[in-house]
Order: C-alpha cells, then sequence, then structure tokens
C-alpha cells in the first residue's frame, strides 16, 4: 500500500509512547526533538528513559496500557509485542481523532515512520512503504557517508538567503530559482571549502539579477 509523505508539526503536541524499551526511547527522542510533550505508558523503563522522567522532560505512567490512555493524544507510536495491547491500541485508536503507529505492524498503523538521515533542519526519509524496513535503513546508512555534516550548514545558508529576499519583496517562485541558480552554481563546494567570501560573493550576484524577473 502506497502512503502519503508528510512532515507532521507536533510542537507542543501531546503524544503517547506505549512500552519502555530501546525502540521506545529511539521514538521519545524523535518527539523530543520535534517539540512534542511526550508521555509514555509503561510497567518498567530503559535506562535513558528513567533519565528523561527524572529530568522532566517526559511524564510517566508506570504501568501497562489500558483503555482511555488514548485520550487527548494528536499522535501515538506504540513499541509492544502484546498482542492483547496492540488490538487494544488499534480498536481505541480508531474511535478517536489520532494518529497511531505500531512499530512491527504497518497493515495496522495510520502511518509508517521512515529510516531518517539528519543533517541539522535537513532530513532525508527512506521508506519502502512499510515492505521492508532493513531496506530502507540500509540506504540511509550507505547514503550518510554521502551526505555530510556540511549539509547542515548548506541548509542554514539557503534558509537565510530565502528569507532574506523574502523580505525585500522577491516572490516565492523566483526565490526558488535564485536557490537553484546558487546550487547549480556549486554552493555545496563553496560551503565544503568554509569560503565565507565566495558564498556571499555568489549570493550578492543572483540577488542583483533578480531585477526584472520578479514575478
Amino acid at each position: 500500500m502506497p502512503y502519503y509523505p508528510i512532515n507532521l508539526n507536533c510542537e507542543n503536541r501531546l503524544c503517547l509512547v506505549v512500552g519502555g524499551g530501546e525502540v521506545a526511547e529511539r521514538k521519545v527522542r524523535g518527539l523530543l526533538s520535534a517539540g512534542a510533550r511526550v508521555k509514555v505508558v509503561s510497567p518498567e523503563l530503559s535506562p535513558a528513559l528513567e533519565g528523561l522522567a527524572r529530568d522532566g522532560k517526559i511524564t510517566v505512567e508506570r504501568r501497562p496500557y489500558r483503555r482511555g490512555d488514548l485520550q487527548g493524544m494528536f499522535l501515538v507510536l506504540a513499541a509492544t509485542d502484546d498482542p492483547g495491547v496492540t488490538r487494544g491500541l488499534v480498536e481505541e485508536a480508531r474511535a478517536l481523532p489520532c494518529l497511531l503507529n505500531l512499530a512491527d505492524f504497518p497493515d495496522q498503523s495510520d502511518f509508517i515512520l521512515p529510516a531518517l538521515l539528519e543533517r541539522g533542519d535537513l532530513s532525508i526519509g527512506f521508506s519502502t512503504s512499510g515492505r521492508c524496513p532493513a531496506l530502507a535503513q540500509w540506504l540511509r546508512d550507505r547514503l550518510a557517508g554521502e551526505i555530510g555534516e556540511e549539509y547542515e550548514k548548506l541548509t542554514v545558508l539557503l534558509g537565510d538567503f530565502r528569507d532574506r529576499l523574502l523580505t525585500k519583496g522577491v516572490s516565492p517562485p523566483t526565490i526558488r530559482r535564485c536557490i537553484r541558480e546558487a546550487l547549480d552554481a556549486d554552493l555545496l563546494k563553496l560551503v565544503s571549502a568554509r569560503d565565507e567570501t565566495g558564498i556571499e560573493k555568489l549570493f550578492a550576484g543572483i540577488e542583483a539579477r533578480t531585477a526584472g524577473r520578479n514575478e
């Protein structure tokens, strides 16, 4: 089944993680990095989750899942291999306006999670629509060496350049062409070489040429 790719805004949204092991830990960290308010329901927690609870970064209910836990949740991520819990989560989620992900049961989930390659604000997701997650992870790891930390700086620079053009009233279509022009002019090589002068010269030249093509 094909999935519709989407990046969710979880800022200050209440999200639930059912489970307390290493898989749950990864899901919790991903939600926290997205600014979510995270609640964990599990009888036991990994040492890392215990630390997050002590620091007040997550709230915890130290017990098994029970019906009613999904009330008020924006997103629910389950990391449990208990068939009874899985059935309960699916039944409850279907009656509520929340999205459910079951780690090992994509066919019963509302969404699946891609294997992510992250470089600052740049996120690249690899997905096989649930057919073979191991392949998605392999591809991510294979390309991690080719998409290095310089892409984090590239993202920041282009974001700042976009904001700079917006403040001058340049239209979005023209901005997209300006950014593509910068990339085609080997901006990445300048970033890798840490050539700040060359970067600013490139941006200034493109900005000067926007006159007459802002539409």
